[in-house]
């Protein structure tokens, strides 16, 4: 199977996600695409590919619960992105 993100045209990216916040009734500006991107990519190096998506809907949990701004955002997906960087599988079976 290949992984046809890597294909994805950036404008298909775009209509997606103003379709998918219409369709949640979330304002589109909100959504900081390439933050949400970069968190899932330093999720998927740091922890696992599957842990991923989690952390994403993680995030947006609690930049919901923070008022969900964009700079709610930020900040879970910062503190997640900071917590990739350090995790160690291993260290956390102790």
């Amino acid at each position: 199977m290949t992984d046809k993100t890597q294909h994805l045209p950036v404008e298909a990216l775009e209509d997606w996600t103003t379709a998918a916040c219409a369709a949640l009734g979330i304002d589109r500006e909100s959504v900081d695409i390439a933050l949400l991107l970069d968190l899932a990519r330093d999720v998927a190096h740091g922890v696992a590919r599957p842990a991923a998506p989690l952390s994403a809907y993680l995030a947006g949990l609690a930049a919901g619960r923070a008022g969900g701004s964009r700079e709610d955002t930020a900040a879970a997906a910062s503190t997640i992105t900071a917590l990739a960087a350090t995790w160690r599988a291993d260290d956390q079976d102790s």
